[in-house]
């Protein structure tokens, strides 16, 4: 079972949680992933090394929690005109950043440190409520469209499956082919 815990935004919990964080995320770019420990991040971020402990447990879980809030996206998915474009624009930048480097270097640590699968259902979610926004937008517009399931399984599944498992010659054009054999060939 996971350490963490829900934090109550504002509280000292919410406080620790971002002063961690942001020592991981600057101590990284300074002396790299794999000469983090526990003890520097701790220094770094002003508290005590038993402190990250208690909350994370060991270093992969707290690198797993910085990794999934590093995987939040920034903001909604840009509007297009049509579910199509919409959906391939979203796709498309999905794919070019989980398949970077780093994209899969924040992939891995996510799961590795996972223990009870709630880093990857976050990462899911956030995937789900991207798509919801664009499916949202379809039926403002009249448009037919299929469910956020069905978009997560048709063109998510087989996107993370390449990244993981097969990622070489992927490309913007996969994403595109993915979203078409969803939508079809419409115009846009």
């Amino acid at each position: 079972m996971s350490r963490k815990t829900m934090v109550r935004p504002g509280g000292r919990s919410a406080r620790v949680q971002a002063s961690v964080h942001a020592a991981v995320r600057e101590l990284e770019a300074e002396v790299g992933r794999e000469a983090l420990t526990v003890p520097l991040v701790a220094t770094r971020a002003g508290v005590t090394p038993s402190t990250i402990y208690r909350r994370w447990g060991d270093l992969q879980e707290l690198l797993s929690d910085v990794a999934v809030e590093r995987l939040r996206p920034e903001k909604a998915p840009r509007d297009r005109g049509s579910l199509r474009s919409d959906l391939e624009d979203w796709a498309e930048q999905f794919l070019e950043e989980m398949s970077a480097p780093t994209g899969r270097a924040y992939l891995r640590d996510a799961l590795l440190g996972d223990p009870d699968g709630s880093n990857a259902g976050q990462c899911s979610a956030y995937a789900a409520e991207q798509i919801d926004v664009i499916l949202g937008r379809a039926a403002g517009r009249a448009e037919t469209a299929p469910d956020v399931e069905t978009v997560l399984d048709r063109v998510v599944a087989p996107m993370m499956y390449r990244i993981l498992f097969r990622p070489e010659g992927l490309d913007t054009a996969y994403a595109r082919e993915l979203v078409a054999g969803l939508v079809g060939t419409t115009d846009r």
